[in-house]
């Protein structure tokens, strides 16, 4: 396998039996990955894990982001136990699973299971690229978004998370101020410790590397995450004093665990981030910075919320048909 880099376009090109060239936005967050290893475990893999993922990204549902952290770690594991320095070694089943089962430090439960379903879906493209053998067909059903939230009804939840007593305010504010505020999935905003936002330029922007994509504050939520993030220092804005990072469960229980007062609807992480995405495309931002913003792949993500977006008033409409400037 081999990868090569064009430094006038800024894309990969990954060739086996066969070559594709990838996007410059892929491209080059193939080309800069770096984990958080030491150098001299790191540089004698790079090489074929950026081109082992730089073959199976076309072919996987996965973004490349994920699977660098998956297929970096098992490289370097594996090279660590005196394996050949081969993706395909990497990469067979038996390797995986001693991987998963003494390779994993630091990670624990469910992202240990979730890291073996990228490796394998890993395997299962390079197979087919290389052998032209389709993977096992996967029968899924997609999980469509919840509705946001009404207006009246996020500005009572946030008054209501607010008198909350002790840390119970605190994470009711993080959850809402992460979802609403910056539309993070529940797998995302459990990571968020408070040195992850930098209010350095008077706007809170989560760190870049956390998620792989830039994502700032909006400006009804600004304050209360700028103040979260420096109460919380290196610790965890929701829910701090967990005892295993990625416990199952851990953003879903808390509503069970908090519930408003009749008349409001429980607070649900999926519908902060509905809320924080038909917000914005109501407000006329581009659909292509909303999708990246929201880490979907391409605007077409974008599709189910529509259905929430009102529409604009005629005289808009008519406006921006025009082309007039305001």
């Amino acid at each position: 396998m081999k990868i090569g880099f064009n430094p006038f376009t800024g894309c990969l090109t990954s060739r086996w039996a066969w070559s594709v060239t990838l996007s410059s936005e892929i491209s080059g967050r193939i080309h800069d990955y770096r984990p958080r290893v030491p150098l001299r475990r790191w540089v004698p893999v790079a090489d074929q894990v950026k081109a082992t993922v730089a073959a199976a990204a076309p072919a996987t549902c996965y973004e490349a982001r994920r699977l660098l952290y998956a297929v970096g770690r098992l490289a370097v594991w594996a090279d660590g136990q005196g394996l050949p320095r081969d993706p395909g070694v990497w990469l067979r089943t038996e390797t995986i699973d001693a991987f998963v089962l003494s390779g994993c430090p630091g990670l624990q439960g469910s992202t240990v299971q979730t890291c073996r379903s990228w490796l394998r879906r890993t395997r299962e493209a390079l197979v087919w690229v290389e052998r032209g053998e389709a993977p096992p067909v996967r029968i899924t059903s997609p999980r469509s978004p919840q509705p946001p939230y009404e207006k009246e009804e996020l500005t009572h939840l946030r008054d209501w998370a607010g008198h909350l007593p002790g840390r119970a305010r605190l994470d009711g504010l993080a959850l809402m101020a992460l979802g609403a505020g910056c539309g993070l999935t529940p797998g995302e905003l459990r990571q968020v410790r408070g040195h992850h936002i930098d209010t350095a330029s008077g706007v809170p922007v989560l760190d870049e590397n956390l998620l792989g994509r830039l994502v700032a504050c909006r400006a009804g939520w600004s304050i209360v995450l700028a103040e979260l993030a420096e109460a919380a220092e290196e610790g965890y804005l929701f829910r701090p004093g967990r005892k295993v990072s990625a416990a199952k469960n851990l953003v879903s229980s808390w509503p069970v665990r908090h519930r408003p007062p009749a008349g409001l609807p429980p607070l649900s992480a999926r519908r902060l981030r509905s809320t924080w995405i038909v917000g914005l495309l109501a407000n006329g931002i581009n659909p292509s910075v909303v999708a990246t913003a929201a880490g979907m792949s391409s605007p077409a993500g974008l599709a189910p919320y529509h259905q929430w977006v009102p529409p604009l008033p005629r005289k808009e409409v008519i406006r921006l048909l025009h082309g007039q400037r305001r």
